[in-house]
């Protein structure tokens, strides 16, 4: 099926121009209408929608120049040349800034006329297509649900809205678990960044070498394999956001490297000379105590300062127990559908052990739950069974987590002894630790490291 014909307004004040005009255009395969005056442009652009307008700029009454805001308005507004017999600098520079896409000159050729309005109509198309090329970028990089009705999510969601049209550097703290990739993925996705690239990068997870390589590129030779140029994930991450998680977890010398760039907004390649200036927005996360370390002579308070310029706390999920329920029929709708097992529900006796339990692996325990249990399930149902067996067995449940021998300690010698133990349960078995605990194998490595745990199964007292 053919494409109906684009459809022009010409408003001139002169019979001549517009006949003329009217004709031409025509003759290109067209759909005309004229005007001979403002009055009668408006009557024209109010009945029916037009690709392009040409304006006589010098017209009785209300000029070409006085109409031209009312014609460019809104999205959808055609696009517009004004037609001027005075090819004066100052007359041009206006109809520009008015809002004309161009000007044409009397007397003008009709090859001319018709090589402008072409283009003209080409770059009306192209406005269009950004902005649905824009409307689907917004739904690509709008960040998964934060789910939770409790007063503490409804706090984090105001902050999160409050600082995220902002460029300021956000550092994000929680728990292992409780879903900073998450709200640094809100950041991002509320920022005026949100249609240039969000960089991960995992910083626990890499040792020191390859992490100043990964962040800040390399050149070619700076060190035994570098066989090509490499840029950084800063420079990826110009224009838009750095995600920098696990910060407490990066070496002395490469946090010093990290003040300079962010101080700086420059970066220097591995091997490299010269300096690259890099617009980015940096959001880091980190589940360690940060001016403990600083303390303890482990972090540098400068970068602490820098990065600390907008703090935002995400409470771990026993601390807002009326949000479990709710997380768990998101992930039980979410899990269910991408399985093709929709419909699936909680039995109240399910609903009731869900609650019940602490999870010290916080949100991302609670999805992997949910998911083993949206594979084991049987029936239409997730009843008891269906859970996990510390789950079943209300193990650190009522709310809270379980005593602890001895009296309080650090949240740190928690975790410590929590993966310690989780790695006992696994027989050793890291791969299956982390899939328990809710993380990665190479953040589980890196904890293990930095607790001492780098021979589990001697921890974890196997004879293996």
């Amino acid at each position: 099926m053919s494409r109906p014909p684009e459809r022009i307004l010409v408003v001139d004040d002169e019979a001549v121009v517009r006949d003329s005009l009217g004709a031409w255009l025509r003759q290109d395969g067209f759909e005309v209408v004229t005007a001979a005056d403002a009055r009668e442009a408006r009557q024209a652009l109010a009945a029916a929608p037009f690709a392009l307008a040409l304006v006589d700029i010098q017209m009785p009454g209300t000029s070409g120049l006085e109409l031209l805001p009312e014609i460019v308005a809104g999205e959808a507004a055609p696009v517009c040349i004004i037609i001027t017999a005075y090819a004066s600098v100052d007359t041009a520079v206006q109809a520009l800034k008015a809002g004309a896409w161009d000007y044409l000159v009397k007397p003008f050729d009709p090859d001319e006329l018709t090589h402008l309005v072409r283009r003209a109509l080409e770059h009306r198309e192209l406005q269009a297509e950004n902005r649905q090329l824009r409307g689907r970028l917004d739904e690509v990089s709008r960040a998964p649900a934060i789910v939770g009705a409790s007063r503490a999510m409804r706090e984090l969601d105001r902050r999160i809205s409050k600082v995220a049209p902002t460029d300021s550097t956000v550092l994000v703290t929680g728990e292992s678990g409780t879903g900073k990739e998450l709200v640094a993925r809100h950041i991002h996705a509320r920022s005026r960044r949100r249609h240039r690239r969000l960089v991960i990068v995992h910083c626990g997870a890499l040792a020191e070498g390859i992490l100043e390589s990964e962040l800040f590129g390399h050149e070619k030779g700076a060190f035994t394999g570098a066989a090509s140029v490499h840029q950084g994930k800063f420079e990826q991450a110009d224009g838009g956001t750095i995600f920098l998680d696990e910060i407490g977890d990066v070496s002395p010398r490469v946090q010093v490297e990290l003040l300079r760039v962010l101080e700086e907004r420059r970066v220097t390649r591995v091997g490299g000379s010269g300096s690259i200036p890099v617009d980015f927005r940096v959001v880091a996360a980190t589940n360690r105590d940060l001016p403990a370390m600083i303390e303890a002579g482990e972090f540098r308070e400068e970068l602490f300062w820098r990065l600390n310029v907008v703090p935002v706390r995400i409470p771990p999920l026993r601390e807002r127990p009326e949000d479990i329920l709710a997380l768990a029929d998101y992930f039980l709708a979410d899990l269910g559908g991408k399985m093709n097992r929709r419909g699936l529900e909680f039995t109240p006796a399910a609903r009731r052990r869900l609650q019940a339990y602490s999870w010290p692996g916080n949100v991302r325990e609670l999805q992997n739950a949910i998911e083993r249990a949206v594979v084991l399930a049987s029936g239409p149902v997730i009843d008891v069974g269906d859970l996990p067996r510390s789950v079943r067995d209300g193990a650190g449940g009522g709310g809270g987590p379980a005593p602890v021998p001895g009296g309080p300690i650090s949240l740190a010698e928690l975790e410590r002894r929590h993966i310690a133990a989780t790695l006992t349960g696994c027989a050793g078995n890291v791969s299956e630790a982390a899939r328990v605990l809710g993380i990665d194998r190479s953040t589980l490595y890196a904890k293990m490291r930095r607790y001492g745990l780098g021979r589990p199964e001697a921890e974890a007292g196997s004879n293996q």
